[in-house]
């Protein structure tokens, strides 16, 4: 193998790929990055067994070949090296991979690439002498590039991370032939986003397909997407057989450094029913209250301070309006160590007065992920879930439910 692409782009594919390298296991072999150079591109991948991801930089390639290298003591290297051309070579007799740039050299002592698990492709620029059992085959979508990435980020936060809850670590994405909709919940809180697709041409899927997606699995792909080109749309493949699905990003056409050609991730599918929600999410309120999402969120954040030493708890009172006065949203918050904060708040209020107390995160958290200037927050009563959605998106598109917390004592 003889190879030779920018210092930029390499640096890139491996920061990608990187994040799928596999910490803990006992197979040596996945502690590393593969790199293989065809067709005049170089092929970087990494799995852990439960993501792998390919990715695919533009290079000039002499001899094809493949060798697979440490993933920290490569990624370490091509980081220190200058914006430069990088020419590697590979002595298959020893396995050694040989790097020049500018005045540096180096030689890293690698594995077989036949060792290497396979990671399934999407099929794109599969040759008919590859192998193409490793072609993913199941319902294939085009997703738009930028709504999606939101989507994912609108969503992930409320997946559980306690690994103790496997299906809460999911995100149970339903995919239907005109909507696409995304749930996640960690039992106190409740994230829901769907969208409409309208896209000619678009697969038959039938009956409404439903998955269970790592939540971490997703974040990886909304982070990838970040560098990807938003006019073309990201390919979707789902194979219920393989329990698996893969997403395809492309990279910025027109630019030459710090960018790949393609990214493809597939992830396992969780195997496992996930809790039906719509049961938590309130059908009507009594209490109905508007306000501006960068006060509210900055007034929580003061109040988070206080918060932190008494259960992280802070309370809500919402007071409707008198005659030409507006409303008002009362935040408290008190620690016996450390003292109290009350942050008051203008706001529209429709309905009956309430007291009501939420966990200071996950208030924060939620109004973090409000992309309107307003938000609505509809309540029945202090001990029944509160209902955010941002104002000026449709009604059922973006809804975050959160769980209220009793007062301290």
């Amino acid at each position: 193998m003889r190879v030779s692409c920018l210092q930029e782009n390499l640096a890139k594919g491996l920061s990608i790929v990187g994040r799928a390298v596999s910490s803990r296991s006992t197979l040596p072999i996945l502690g590393n990055i593969l790199l293989e150079a065809k067709n005049n591109q170089l092929r970087l991948a990494a799995t852990n067994l439960e993501v792998g991801i390919n990715c695919w930089i533009g290079a000039k390639v002499e001899d094809e070949g493949a060798i697979t290298v440490p993933a920290r003591l490569l990624t370490e290297f091509v980081n220190s090296l200058p914006a430069d051309r990088i020419d590697m070579e590979l002595a298959v007799r020893t396995q050694t991979l040989h790097l020049r740039c500018a005045r540096y050299d180096a030689n890293i002592k690698g594995i077989e690439a036949i060792d290497f698990p396979i990671i399934v492709t999407s099929g794109v620029d599969v040759g008919e002498d590859d192998e193409q059992s490793h072609v993913l085959d199941g319902v294939n979508l085009e997703l738009e590039t930028d709504g999606l990435r939101k989507m994912v980020d609108q969503v992930v936060f409320a997946a559980s991370t306690n690994e103790s809850q496997p299906t809460l670590n999911g995100v149970e994405v339903t995919f239907n032939q005109n909507a696409l909709k995304m749930a996640a919940t960690d039992g106190v809180r409740l994230s829901v986003r769907s969208v409409n697709l309208i896209q000619d041409g678009m697969q038959d899927i039938g009956e409404p397909l439903k998955v269970i997606v790592p939540a971490k699995s997703l974040g990886e792909m909304a982070r990838i997407s970040a560098d990807a080109d938003d006019e073309k749309p990201v390919q979707v493949i789902i194979s219920e057989p393989r329990n698996q699905i893969l997403f395809q990003v492309w990279g910025k056409s027109g630019e030459s450094r710090g960018v790949f050609d393609r990214v493809e991730m597939v992830s396992q599918l969780i195997s496992a029913r996930f809790p039906d929600y719509n049961m938590i999410i309130p059908k009507g309120f009594e209490t109905r209250t508007v306000m501006d999402t960068a006060t509210f969120l900055k007034a929580v954040r003061v109040a988070s301070l206080f918060a932190r030493d008494s259960s992280n708890v802070v309370r809500m009172a919402i007071a409707p309006g008198n005659g030409a006065q507006g409303g008002q949203v009362r935040l408290t918050a008190t620690s016996a160590e450390m003292g109290d904060n009350v942050n008051e708040l203008d706001a529209m209020v429709e309905g009956d007065g309430l007291e009501i107390c939420f966990g200071a995160h996950l208030l924060s958290d939620a109004l973090s992920h409000m992309d309107q200037p307003q938000v609505v927050l509809e309540t029945t009563q202090p001990t029944r879930p509160g209902l955010f959605r941002p104002v000026g998106i449709g009604e059922e598109e973006y809804i975050h439910i959160v769980m209220p917390m009793n007062p301290p004592g």
